[in-house]
């Protein structure tokens, strides 16, 4: 095929101002519909990214009609903004459609005609948005239609299902494309709050020195979740709630929480930082984790009678570095909770000696927070003891909050997924992870892999089994929590 590049001196860390053509791989899916095909859209509207062409492919027989129709119904489902039919109509002449049984010769074709409507300095993104199973076979369509020279690829959760096979699917993912070209993505990372922690820590003289063991007495990471299977057993049920949520998703929030101050804010220093997090991890330990199932798990259609995969997990790990020695982490994350919740809560050391009379309420409703709340309007909250007016000596439980709504600029937020492909588009790898950590990641989660616990029942609308306290004892879970978050003026 033609280079895309060519003529022009490009680089992989090239700018987002050159146009693209992305290959939707999965395009009928359901991840398309709800956000890649949305998020596609917001972008194409926005002064942010280039001009974009996007050819679609699946294994549905459809014509370009029938998936502009498509895209059309999920922009106006899903799309966080209002649109105009004009809008809608501008954006989907711009899709076409290949059946996946118009082989590598019929994908080849599309994508050349569309580089050839965008001219000769476009550039190629794949994303694949189909299971795991499936992505060598892509990767292999994606060779013989010629289409992996000079093209970046973007590649959905998980990453294998344990060392061995990370490392294997790593090892034939290389042999096509080289590791910067690699967008392995987590799309909590893309997040406006998940960043905000990078912010806050690191553009702070007040925080950065007490964020260490001396100050810190435990760190929370709780993503309870209220929906269930949502037709997913066939994925859910080889994959369980550790492999889907702890490895991608939580573990990473950890690395941004824990990583030492990177030398720059640029893509390979912030990798380095975070691998180094993941390097310091302890294996984990089999004993310090809790798996749970909802009662009626086993009743879904598609999940076997005897089905062992867990629904819920809560688990503690360490980091054995010089910064977090002794300062466990406490991680949890489940389906059919009590509540959807997305929560970092960092609690400080409570003071060694009270000067406080027994009555006044100092101690009462546990140590000082710091609260992330990761949901898709950022907020965060520092809880505090302080006097309550009046007479004598009596303290109660206050709070500083902030809400990324109070700064005018809410409007402004990109969505984690758009914000990623954007990334992905301009060579940024920073919210991305790398080959190396994540093998690492499950290299510290062999042990729990090979030796799990079984799996504990707990109602649906509960926060898990009931030996989840005897893990974090004698602390106490943040969630629940009673607090008030602040509406907008």
């Amino acid at each position: 095929m033609t280079d895309p590049a060519k003529g022009r001196g490009a680089k992989e860390t090239g700018s987002s101002a050159e146009p693209h053509v992305v290959v939707l791989f999965g395009a009928t899916g359901d991840l398309a519909r709800r956000k890649l095909l949305p998020g596609l859209y917001h972008l194409s509207r926005s002064n942010l990214a280039p001009e974009i062409r996007i050819v679609g492919t699946s294994l549905d027989d459809l014509d370009n009609d029938a998936f502009r129709t498509l895209a059309d119904k999920a922009c106006r489902e899903f799309a966080r903004r209002e649109s105009s039919d004009e809008q809608l109509e501008q954006f989907t002449r711009n899709l076409v459609y290949v059946p996946q049984d118009a082989g590598p010769e019929g994908l080849a074709k599309s994508v050349r005609e569309q580089l050839e409507t965008l001219g000769g300095n476009a550039r190629l993104l794949h994303y694949l948005s189909v299971p795991p199973s499936a992505a060598m076979a892509v990767l292999e369509t994606l060779y013989q239609a010629d289409l992996v020279e000079h093209s970046r690829v973007i590649m959905e959760k998980p990453f294998g299902t344990d060392l061995d096979s990370a490392q294997e699917l790593n090892a034939a993912i290389h042999k096509r494309f080289e590791e910067d070209r690699i967008f392995r993505i987590d799309h909590f990372l893309g997040k406006e709050p998940a960043q905000n922690i990078l912010a806050f820590r690191f553009a702070n003289g007040l925080f950065e020195p007490i964020w260490n063991r001396n100050f810190i007495d435990h760190i929370q990471i709780d993503v309870p979740e209220k929906l269930t299977l949502e037709g997913r057993a066939k994925f859910y049920e080889s994959t369980g709630a550790f492999r889907d949520m702890v490895v991608t998703h939580l573990f990473q929030i950890l690395a941004f929480v824990a990583m030492e101050p990177p030398t720059a804010l640029a893509p390979l220093a912030i990798t380095d930082e975070k691998n180094k997090v993941f390097r310091s991890m302890r294996p984990l330990d089999p004993n310090e984790v809790v798996r749970g199932q909802y009662k009626g798990y086993r009743d879904e259609p598609g999940v076997s009678p005897e089905s062992d995969t867990e629904t819920f997990v809560a688990l503690k790990c360490e980091i054995d570095n010089w910064r977090w020695a002794g300062v466990p982490f406490y991680l949890r994350t489940g389906k059919a909770m009590a509540e959807g919740q997305r929560i970092i809560s960092i609690a400080f050391h409570e003071p060694p000696k009270s000067m406080f009379p027994p009555g006044s309420g100092v101690g009462q409703h546990g140590p000082d927070h710091l609260t992330f709340d990761l949901a898709d309007v950022a907020k965060m909250s520092l809880s505090f003891y302080g006097k309550r007016p009046g007479p004598g000596m009596k303290l109660d439980k206050l709070s500083l909050q902030f809400a990324m709504q109070e700064t005018g600029h809410a409007e402004e937020v990109l969505e984690a997924y758009e914000r990623l492909i954007l990334d992905a588009m301009r060579g940024d790898r920073t919210l991305y992870t790398t080959a190396e950590g994540i093998e690492r990641l499950w290299e510290v989660s062999a042990p729990l892999l090979e030796d799990p616990p079984p799996v504990r029942s707990y109602d649906p609308g509960s926060w898990g089994p009931n030996a989840i306290h005897q893990l974090i004892a004698p602390r106490a879970w943040r969630l629940p929590f009673e607090r008030v978050w602040r509406g907008k003026d």
